[in-house]
């Protein structure tokens, strides 16, 4: 029995991928974000985000900053996912993701003081940016996950 090409059928089904975030949280590239109601410190911060299979936020790129920044209050501060646990300027990432100076958003004349061994983002002069401060103080945070792929 002869085929044609004509009474074949082939049919490709592309292959969909979805992804979503968790109720409440926002969407961006491949990653969900939060930003809890409740200040807390650094500490307290990292396990409300851990409790919710996130860490705070780590942000590598402008495009993190810049869509994250119109999300937030510029009244309030938050903390991000960084910090310098024996005060001797060698920050780190919550995720463990290298730390690259030049990705930083510092603002300017920061991190200023060994003792302050968090990092938080802030609006100053006009501009979002990182501060360091004492990782005691109640501060907002900002949460990070990756999508979920179904």
């Amino acid at each position: 029995m002869l085929i044609s090409k004509e009474t074949i059928q082939i049919h490709r089904v592309k292959a969909q991928v979805w992804s979503c975030c968790p109720k409440d949280w926002t969407s961006f590239g491949s990653y969900c974000y939060i930003v809890p109601s409740k200040a807390r410190n650094w500490n307290e911060s990292e396990k409300h985000c851990s409790e919710m299979h996130a860490h705070l936020l780590v942000m590598n790129t402008k495009d993190d900053k810049d869509f994250v920044t119109q999300k937030l209050d510029r009244k309030n501060s938050y903390y991000i996912g960084l910090s310098d646990p024996e005060g001797k300027k060698h920050w780190q990432w919550v995720d463990q993701t290298p730390y690259n100076e030049s990705l930083a958003f510092w603002h300017p004349g920061e991190p200023n003081n060994p003792s302050e061994r968090c990092a938080m983002l802030s609006h100053l002069s006009n501009r979002w940016g990182w501060n360091n401060i004492y990782c005691d103080q109640a501060q907002f945070a900002i949460c990070k996950t990756m999508k979920i792929y179904i």
